[in-house]
């Protein structure tokens, strides 16, 4: 083979080493970006369903509450005439005003509406049966009930949420059911380029915030599943079209990128997945796969770089070795040849001296690659944030995050983990063992913030450990709302001081919550933990706040009392000491 063509097969050759080199990290570079986006959506995922939780927890106990109404069991006590319909309907209405509920409705035993707070639109509740409802015979069962589904009289999706109205022996004699809608959770959604869907336990999707993906079919129905949706009337005459997809890749649990036959066009989706216990529904959230183009191209430009050092270091190594070789010739040889071999080294010097050059380019590109890579990867992510709000036209708000980037993250590193635990759902008649100082710790850490911008001079004077059983969550809100209001009352006085105490008395740990807003008026002392009762200016809360809390503290075998003390008011609550034997070694 002549010498020419072997050389070019040579360049070839490594031409061919960098292109797959390339090839391959450029491959693994946007495979690493996939999982760097499926991460992200993670946490994305976990704000939106937090935020849906968060909307459905502000009216879960609203039923409940409304339940204990003198007014409404009485009415279900009897034969409901019209006056007491209209005085139900005018009560709901005005309790769904304030409540900013989508409707609330009042049922009888038999799953009659006596009463709606839509009573003057012509889809009113009033006088039609909804005992097939799911939720009905929930609450006739267990005492509550859930159910998501189109509104057969309104023809408008909501959630509904129930709870039993007993009389003074404890019998069911109707239901109390507050709708819930989305149009405004939906509209935030869809202010983001983010796909959210939410789907119920049959894989049907409900909620969406983009048109076209609503009552959509994840997975294929049965025959059980088209009886139930039947009888329930769940999504009416919906006709829950299937939603093809085909998994490419998994980087997880509920995690993968799949081609989905879109309602518009056929496209690959990131699609993360979070199951919501509580509810049993779940949430997804879709996202065209972000081309990370210049991190892509910086990775097969360092490795092609890399391979490029490697081959000509194998070459000046080898060239070196031939050289010895030719050194090891006698000198006669070598004196014969000297004018001959010096200009063979006068071009190998030549060739040395160009290979050396490409080495240190390949070095030099593979270490810039590297020390901008790491960087470019953070400062892309903070710049996609203020891009997008440039985009829109927010420059004040793109200064503002700039601003107050830093700020954040440090306050954010230290709430992250007791919010997380503050937030969940805590499992129905929890009696866990805990100290109410902890509590008390874990409240403060909360609105400490605000503590120390009001400049309140807080004083503690906690026993510890002061061991109980109860719910430490519950509690802590419990203690939050307390604290919240003894703020409220402080808010325009002089003085500002804030007292929390714990107090040993008898078999019981006392817990005190002292301030120095002026009092609670005579006349108001007895109804202060009445629901909807609130001395606050209208928009500023709803009045459940105290009431929930004494539910929360009466449940947990306590009772909480307000009373008026020097220039403030103090509210207390005492639970059983748990035996000191039980202390954790």
């Amino acid at each position: 083979m002549p010498r020419s063509v072997r050389l070019m097969l040579y360049v070839l050759l490594i031409l061919a080493g960098a292109v797959i080199a390339a090839t391959l990290a450029m491959h693994q570079a946007q495979r690493h970006a996939l999982e760097d986006d499926a991460e992200q959506s993670r946490d994305r995922l976990a704000l939106y369903a937090n935020t849906l939780q968060t909307l459905i927890e502000r009216y879960r106990a609203l039923p409940a509450v409304l339940a204990l109404d003198p007014q409404l069991r009485a009415a279900l006590a009897g034969p409901v005439s019209a006056d007491t319909t209209q005085a139900l309907n005018l009560k709901l209405e005005q309790i769904n005003g304030a409540a900013q509920s989508s409707t609330l409705e009042l049922l009888d035993r038999n799953g009659l509406a006596v009463g709606a707070s839509n009573w003057r639109l012509p889809s009113s509740y009033v006088g039609h049966n909804y005992g097939f409802r799911p939720y009905f015979t929930q609450t006739r069962a267990t005492g509550v009930g859930r159910f998501y589904a189109v509104g057969v009289t309104s023809g408008i999706p909501g959630y509904f949420l129930s709870n039993a109205v007993r009389d003074e022996a404890g019998q069911f004699i109707g239901a109390m059911v507050v709708k819930l809608e989305f149009p405004d959770l939906e509209h935030t959604w869809a202010q983001n380029d983010d796909l959210l869907l939410v789907s119920d336990a049959k894989g049907i999707v409900f909620i969406a915030n983009q048109p076209g993906w609503r009552y959509r079919a994840l997975r294929a129905l049965t025959d059980q599943d088209r009886a139930e949706l039947a009888s329930t009337r769940q999504y009416d005459k919906q006709p829950l079209t299937p939603l093809s997809q085909e998994p490419l890749r998994t980087f997880g649990e509920n995690s993968h990128l799949s081609r989905v036959d879109a309602p518009n066009e056929q496209a690959d989706f990131l699609w993360q997945s979070m199951l919501l216990p509580t509810e049993g529904w779940t949430l997804h959230l879709l996202r065209k796969p972000q081309t990370a183009s210049e991190d892509v191209r910086n990775a097969g430009l360092a490795a092609a770089g890399i391979w490029l050092t490697l081959v000509f270091l194998g070459l000046f190594l080898y060239q070196r070795w031939r050289l010895g070789r030719v050194r090891q010739r006698s000198r006669e040889e070598l004196e014969r040849l000297v004018e001959e071999r010096t200009r063979d080294l006068q071009t190998a010097q030549d060739g040395l001296v160009q290979s050396t050059k490409l080495a240190a380019l390949g070095q030099m590109s593979a270490a810039l690659a590297h020390e901008i890579n790491q960087p470019l990867t953070a400062q892309r992510m903070q710049l996609a944030t203020l891009r997008l709000l440039l985009e829109h036209g927010r420059v004040d708000d793109a200064h503002k995050a700039m601003s107050l980037l830093d700020q954040q993250l440090t306050r954010m590193a230290a709430l992250t983990g007791h919010l997380k635990t503050f937030a969940r759902k805590s499992p129905s008649g929890l009696r866990e063992r805990l100290d109410l100082a902890t509590v008390v710790d874990q409240a403060l850490l909360l609105l400490d913030a605000r503590i120390r911008e009001e400049r309140v001079s807080c004083v503690l004077d906690l026993t510890r450990p002061a061991w109980v059983r109860g719910d430490a969550i519950r509690l802590e809100q419990v203690l939050i709302n307390l604290m919240r209001n003894a703020l409220d009352a402080m808010g325009d006085k002089p003085l500002k001081r804030l007292e929390i105490r714990i107090d040993a008395t008898g078999e019981h740990w006392c817990l005190s919550v002292i301030d120095s807003g002026g009092g609670i008026a005579h006349e108001h002392l007895a109804n202060v933990f009445d629901p909807f009762f609130t001395t606050k200016p209208v928009g500023d809360g709803l009045g459940l706040g105290l009431a929930v809390s004494f539910a929360i503290v009466h449940e947990l075998g306590g009772r909480l009392s307000a009373e008026n003390v020097n220039n403030g008011a103090r509210f207390f609550f005492c639970l059983t000491q748990a035996p000191e034997a039980d202390a954790p070694c």
